[in-house]
């Protein structure tokens, strides 16, 4: 592996999405959905969103505009193809023709599922991999709420098979938002909980994107912005909830996070999270970032990762996981799976999930089941306070 970063290394970048950032511009959903052609348009949303009045705010602007809507607020934390159906059937019954997926991961992950069926049909399980989508899609705005997932930014829908629980990466150019609105100010409402969960996420994927196999010249450049966006931003938004510019600074922080995933991919932080959420359900930002510091040391004991970490700048891999346990502490993060409810005796099932998972194949340094075992292993001894 090389020590350092070749400028050499090839990448395909077709940028698909247009990010429009600043205060207040979700005001302008219902021009900019008119620019794209929408006149009946599916608003894609979860309860909270809807009690904490943005979607009220989108409708009026939408309506404003002279468009229709046509609102799903049935949203839920990691969907399913059962998540997915019902939000299809919402859009065939409301005869739609653009969609805007407003909220969190979810949200844009519903949106784009349902993009998926309503254009090309089939199940969501036909479209898992990349670029299996054969007929045009529907135009996508997405609207995040939180700063974490950059589902704005990516042209994957992450959607769970409701029998098997295994989560379906779903992938294709067709499927990217063509308008991403970032407004810091529909962030403030987010709970604590959710702001502490969704940051972690939104940090776990600079931190990943940074040393992944895939990563190239494009891909850093994004991961660095996002690690120093994050990694100052998120310690003031725990501390200060209404500081507008740290909420700005991770919004826009997690949107970068985003593209440096559709240019590098995540690694072995990931692997690990997902059979955590699908058998404990454990929030899957909260499941990244307590395995995040057992990844982080079990890849810089190769040199050359560790050099990657230190690219990063402003911290030295040596310290990188006891930074990333300083957050968790600030965050009240529980600091064992023990404390999430996890049994010992499920380590063996979880890692061998984990080595299955697409993203450990992108991990930097090789990793197996029993390397899983000793991580799941390490995450089950709470760690101290850590120091920023």
């Amino acid at each position: 592996m090389s020590t350092h970063f070749s400028a050499g290394i090839p990448f395909d970048h077709q940028a698909r999405t247009r990010i429009i950032f600043g205060m207040d511009t979700a005001a302008r959903a219902g021009e900019l959905a008119r620019e794209t052609g929408m006149t009946r348009v599916l608003l894609v949303t979860d309860q909270g969103i809807v009690s904490a009045g943005h979607a009220d705010r989108v409708r009026q602007s939408l309506h404003k505009a002279g468009l229709e809507t046509v609102l799903f607020d049935k949203v839920r934390e990691n969907p399913t193809t059962v998540d997915v159906d019902i939000c299809l059937a919402a859009a065939k019954n409301g005869g739609i023709d653009g969609i805007i997926g407003l909220g969190g991961g979810s949200s844009m992950d519903t949106a784009k599922g349902c993009n998926f069926l309503l254009t090309n049909g089939g199940r969501m399980q036909d479209y898992w991999g990349v670029g299996k989508a054969f007929m045009s899609m529907l135009p996508l705005i997405a609207i995040p709420t939180t700063a974490g997932t950059g589902s704005e930014c990516q042209t994957f829908a992450l959607i769970a098979d409701a029998e098997t629980h295994q989560k379906m990466a779903c992938g294709d150019p067709k499927a990217a938002a063509r308008i991403a609105i970032l407004d810091p100010a529909l962030t403030l409402s987010q709970p604590r909980r959710v702001t502490a969960c969704t940051g972690l996420d939104a940090l776990s994927h600079a931190l990943e994107t940074a040393v992944s196999k895939k990563r190239n010249a494009l891909s850093l450049a994004f991961s660095r912005e996002a690690w120093r966006l994050c990694g100052s931003s998120l310690p003031l938004v725990l501390q200060e909830g209404a500081n507008i510019e740290a909420r700005a600074g991770m919004l826009l922080g997690a949107a970068l996070g985003g593209l440096a995933i559709e240019n590098s991919m995540l690694g072995a932080a990931h692997a690990a999270a997902n059979p955590l959420t699908a058998h404990f359900r454990l929030v899957h930002g909260q499941a990244v970032g307590l395995m995040l510091p057992a990844v982080i040391r079990f890849n810089a004991a190769d040199p050359a990762v560790a050099r990657m970490y230190d690219e990063l700048g402003e911290i030295k891999s040596t310290r990188l996981a006891v930074r990333v346990e300083w957050l968790l502490n600030l965050a009240g993060m529980p600091r064992s799976l023990a404390d999430c409810g996890v049994t010992p005796d499920s380590i063996p099932m979880l890692a061998a999930e984990a080595a299955k998972q697409w993203t450990a194949g992108f991990n930097p340094r090789p990793i197996g089941e029993k390397d899983f075992r000793g991580l799941f292993e390490a995450a089950f001894e709470p760690r101290g306070p850590g120091e920023p």
